[in-house]
């Protein structure tokens, strides 16, 4: 069996030609370094070739933990960079990953997909995890809430969109979407995960579970729409209400059948 060293040390040039470009900025204080990576097709030659990337500060308000780096504030990292290689030497689509708000907590992301497949990614994603934290003798958790009290939530926001919504005039089709989901709040929560009442209080970044919103670069909304999609007027929205431990499938079927298939 490889080690978790053997793991993140894995070389992936015999096998793809994507690369992990990591993205590195100086945090509010001056002095303070952060840094996310995600998945590129290829090696870039220039940094300024790199696809640009942004990034807020809304998520550092409890502390450095969010895209932190050094041992005080980044815990587990060869696991996620050993999971990283692994699922991108396996053929899973993974699309980037980053520390989160909470201590311990990382975040990763599967992408883009296109139907059923989303949720055969995500499911082999976790497998590989599961077996990666096995190794290092680590217990891995998907709980919504695994910290009580003054700490966000682990939630698992899901990417959507349809090829109206990335023509020119989505935007509109996003927001009828948006709409749909919105009639049907109670049955989404149902399925969006066991335990999800903790973690959507409307705090940390979550809105109330019983209350529908959607906004424009709001971390706070059940449903967040990029900046970007609005200046383009075309593009995808967030569905934010999602657990970390919901099932894909579930989640990106009812996603679909709400905005697509469902007349009100």
């Amino acid at each position: 069996m490889a080690s978790l060293t053997d793991l993140v040390n894995l070389s992936l040039s015999d096998t793809t030609e994507k690369i992990i470009a990591e993205y590195i900025w100086i945090g509010g204080s001056g002095m303070d370094l952060r840094s996310k990576a995600r998945t590129l097709s290829g090696p870039v030659t220039d940094p300024s070739k790199l696809p640009k990337w942004n990034y807020d500060g809304s998520s550092t308000g409890q502390g450095p933990y969010y895209c932190g780096i050094g041992a005080d504030k980044s815990f587990g990292r060869d696991i996620v960079d050993a999971h990283y290689k692994a699922c991108i030497y396996a053929g899973i689509n993974i699309s980037g990953i980053n520390g989160e708000v909470m201590p311990g907590q990382w975040e990763f992301q599967v992408g883009p997909s296109v139907g059923i497949s989303s949720g055969d990614q995500v499911w082999v994603a976790r497998y590989i995890l599961e077996r990666i934290t096995e190794i290092a003798g680590v217990v891995l958790t998907f709980d919504p809430k695994p910290i009580p009290g003054d700490w966000n939530g682990a939630g698992a926001h899901t990417n959507y969109s349809t090829k109206s919504m990335r023509n020119e005039g989505g935007y509109e089709v996003i927001k009828a979407a948006i709409e749909k989901l919105k009639l049907r709040h109670k049955e989404h929560i149902a399925a969006y995960g066991e335990g999800n009442e903790r973690r959507l209080t409307g705090r940390h970044e979550t809105a109330d579970i019983n209350t529908f919103s959607w906004g424009v670069a709001n971390r706070g909304a059940s449903v967040r729409v990029g900046r970007e999609t609005e200046q383009n007027g075309k593009g995808y929205f967030e569905d934010r209400r999602p657990a970390s431990n919901m099932d894909p499938y579930v989640v990106t079927s009812m996603i679909a059948d709400t905005t697509i298939l469902w007349k009100p």
